[in-house]
């Protein structure tokens, strides 16, 4: 008997070599699987001979090249399933001709880029392909171009091109009639409102998430009666949802509309006719009383109303959960009350996200498997004992900061040993750090700041080599510096030990941070000389695209989408002699605080390597010699606070190419000389750079040496000085208009910012100031001179 069904499967075979035998049988095979092996190298063009065979599965390989063109021989095709590997080029044109009876389609998780049009032109060519075609998948590849016309695949049930680079709008086909099942276009690039969907009478599920569509969501839903799926989110969608959109939807089981401009008015008394299972409604508008068409829903896992503007107590019938919730995220509202017990509410391995309302009373009693509760700015109160009673091997991030929270740290952290996160930063916690803590080893985040802990950091605490940020300023931490938070925490891009009682020098080791962006010892009792190897701080010395948010994942697949997903870091910073929190910009600063110690000696020369420097404070020290030379290299500095030290010497002149410096203080130290002729030195008020008794020029009202004399005035001066009026109106003019562009964007962003910005607008509005910020400082800095003159006259 011939051999017609082969399935080698997870074998672990590596190359096709090893599979010449298959080819011997080609003509009797009718299924081949040869999925999830390492296969590797271009596919075989004998597969081309297996001319009976029906089901051929290479998916979930490492196979490259292209796909054979004898793959057209394989005329009884029906299902060919590709996905996970490493191919590109294009269909082969033999498909249109000769596979009249491919049904499915699956090409996804490759390397295919290119143009969509000219990626499919191998099906278009003869009809067989697209006649018979009922599933396409080519998701999560680079293709780009627009959409293609779904009319030329009639039996066409599943469309899946998720994850590519597609743009432009929906074609007209798209309010044609149509077989689709299933269709989801979510992250690519597509623009346009979304179309009349009328006649796809057949979906049940619709995913366009992640795209730029703008205007209205079409009434034309509510005749998708059969629809089980309705993704939207993540868009630029301006409309207000009602009733008229969702009432004929009675087997919708997933309703995602977060992160657009919608507003959701349901009357009262509305009792909708579905049952969901995943509720997300992040950023809309749901009104300041709390949804009562909740009430009726009895059976969800997921429910996610944060950034909802809702401002009410939680209603008491809220509490009695779905039996089935796994996720619940009420952040960034005005809710209010107390919560209740919840040990007994909550289904294993679920999350909890009640960040930034007004919850008041102790922390309520939880279920033993959480994976990650956050409790963030609130008014809970209580010790943090109850720690322990919900620690597990599952728990990924807690974050109980700025709360009224009290008591010691307790010793159970060897029982979270996958936590990522966590944030008890702006409470009461007294005592030390225990020992356990050093039993974190995937913590990436660790936020004890504004507290009242004591002691010295405990060795263990070098087990957690993947930090990212280490916030424990302002508590009474004491001892020195240990040497392993330069030789074993190497990952730290963020790193504060501000106002402790820390004393001893900075270790050398500490130059083995060549991640670090933003490193604060400030307002301690650190002593002796800083460090000359602070030229290892790769990440202040080398341009890089870092991002505004550093953002950690804490996500695990649940049901339809990722629990939990991404925890955005902050920290405290002291930036143009403010303290705040930052966290979506926070990845844009790079910054050095060591004001405030006891430090001698020079500033190194070294520092005039990190070129990316923003921000360095070095003032309240004891610091002598000059200030370095070679400053004028440090391009982005914006802020520099080297007062009350001892410097002396004269100020450098290369402050003049310091065309972002917006802070400065010099003041009370020993320097001498005239202040440089620059528009930067000379803006700044007197006062920061009084206390420096040899100083003189502006804007000191010492004058210098010989700019006493006298000068009269003749017809060339005057000539000379029409000139520079006609300069002062041009710029001022230049700066009327810039002005009013900057007054338009912030004016702008103030009225639709208070919608709470989506972290990708939130950064691209970063940069946008930044942008303006660079043409006004290159104009004033050519200019600013000659108006400080003109004001004078």
């Amino acid at each position: 008997m011939a051999l017609s069904v082969v399935d080698l499967s997870n074998n672990g075979y590596v190359s096709f070599l090893e599979l010449e035998w298959l080819f011997n049988s080609s003509a009797s095979l009718v299924d081949v699987d040869i999925s999830s092996n390492g296969l590797q190298g271009p596919i075989p063009v004998g597969f081309g001979n297996m001319v009976n065979l029906r089901n051929l599965s290479l998916a979930s390989n490492a196979i490259d090249g292209k796909i054979p063109e004898s793959f057209g021989k394989m005329t009884s095709l029906t299902n060919l399933f590709l996905s996970n590997n490493m191919l590109q080029g294009n269909i082969p044109e033999s498909f249109g001709r000769n596979l009249g009876r491919l049904q499915w389609l699956d090409l996804s998780e490759n390397n295919f880029d290119g143009d969509l049009e000219e990626f499919l032109k191998g099906l278009f060519d003869g009809e067989g392909a697209t006649r018979s075609l009922e599933t396409l998948r080519l998701g999560n590849n680079k293709l780009t171009g627009s959409l293609p016309d779904i009319t030329k695949f009639p039996s066409l049930k599943t469309f899946w091109l998720r994850g590519n680079q597609l743009n432009g709008s929906f074609p007209k086909s798209f309010s044609q009639v149509s077989t689709l099942v299933f269709l989801d276009l979510a992250k690519n690039r597509i623009t346009g409102t979304l179309p009349d969907l009328t006649y796809f009478k057949s979906l049940k599920k619709l995913d366009l998430s992640n795209n730029q569509l703008h205007g209205k969501l079409p009434k034309s839903i509510s005749q998708l009666h059969d629809l089980e799926l309705l993704d939207v989110s993540s868009n630029l969608l301006k409309d207000t949802v009602s009733e008229a959109h969702l009432s004929n939807l009675s087997n919708l089981k997933v309703l995602h509309l977060a992160y657009n401009s919608l507003t959701l008015e349901f009357s009262t008394n509305w009792f909708p006719p579905f049952q969901l299972d995943v509720i997300r409604l992040a950023y809309c508008r749901l009104g300041i009383h709390f949804p009562t068409w909740i009430r009726t829903q009895n059976n969800y896992s997921e429910l996610d109303i944060s950034y909802a503007a809702i401002s009410d107590k939680v209603p008491n019938w809220f509490w009695d959960l779905s039996p089935r919730l796994t996720y619940l995220n009420l952040s960034y509202n005005h809710l209010s009350g107390s919560v209740p017990d919840l040990s007994s509410k909550l289904v294993s391995y679920s999350s909890l996200d009640f960040n930034s309302n007004q919850f008041v009373g102790p922390v309520p009693s939880l279920p033993p498997d959480l994976t990650s509760l956050h409790l963030s700015k609130n008014m809970f109160t209580g010790s943090v004992s109850f720690l322990c009673s919900i620690a597990n091997g599952y728990f990924t991030s807690l974050d109980l900061s700025d709360n009224k929270l009290s008591g010691e740290l307790p010793d159970c952290w060897m029982d979270m040993s996958e936590l990522v996160i966590l944030n008890l930063g702006n409470n009461y916690i007294s005592g030390k750090i225990p020992s356990s803590l050093g039993s974190l080893y995937q913590l990436q985040t660790l936020n004890l700041r504004h507290n009242s802990l004591v002691g010295e950091l405990p060795l263990s605490m070098k087990n957690c080599s993947k930090l990212n940020i280490l916030d424990l300023g302002n508590n009474k931490f004491s001892g020195i510096i240990p040497a392993w938070v330069g030789t074993h925490l190497t990952n730290l891009i963020v790193l504060s030990l501000r106002s402790n009682e820390f004393h001893g020098s900075i270790p050398t080791q500490m130059c083995h941070l060549n991640t670090i962006q933003i490193m604060d010892l400030s307002r301690n009792n650190i002593s002796g000389k800083i460090p000359v190897c602070i030229s290892n701080f790769t990440a202040l010395v080398q341009s890089n695209s870092s991002s505004g948010a550093l953002v950690f994942n804490i996500s695990a697949y649940e049901g339809y989408y990722y629990q939990g997903g991404d925890y955005v870091g902050n920290a405290l910073v002291q930036w143009k002699r403010h303290e705040s929190e930052y966290k979506n910009t926070l990845g844009y600063l790079k910054s050095i605080d060591l004001s405030s110690n006891k430090l001698v000696g020079s500033i190194p020369g070294e520092f005039a390597s990190l070129k990316e420097l923003i921000s360095l404070n070095l003032s309240r020290n004891s610091l002598t010699g000059s200030i370095i030379p070679k400053i004028g290299q440090l391009k982005m500095l914006e802020s520099l606070d080297l007062s009350q030290n001892q410097l002396s010497g004269l100020i450098p002149k290369g402050f003049v190419g310091l065309n972002y410096l917006s802070v400065l203080d010099l003041s009370y130290n020993n320097l001498s000389g005239k202040i440089p002729s620059s528009t930067q030195l000379q803006s700044f008020d007197a006062s920061n750079y009084a206390g420096n008794v040899e100083l003189c020029g502006l804007p000191l009202p010492k004058k210098c040496p010989g700019d006493e004399t006298s000068h009269q005035p003749n017809k060339d001066d005057n000539l000379q000085d029409d000139h520079d009026d006609d300069d002062n109106e041009k710029l001022l003019t230049a700066g009327f208009y810039v002005s009013l562009v900057l007054g338009f964007a912030v004016g702008f962003w103030a009225v639709f910012g208070s919608l709470q910005m989506k972290p990708l607008w939130e950064n691209a509005y970063f940069k946008f100031l930044i942008n303006i910020k660079e043409g006004i400082q290159k104009i004033t800095s050519a200019n600013a001179a000659r108006i400080g003159r003109m004001f004078r006259c």
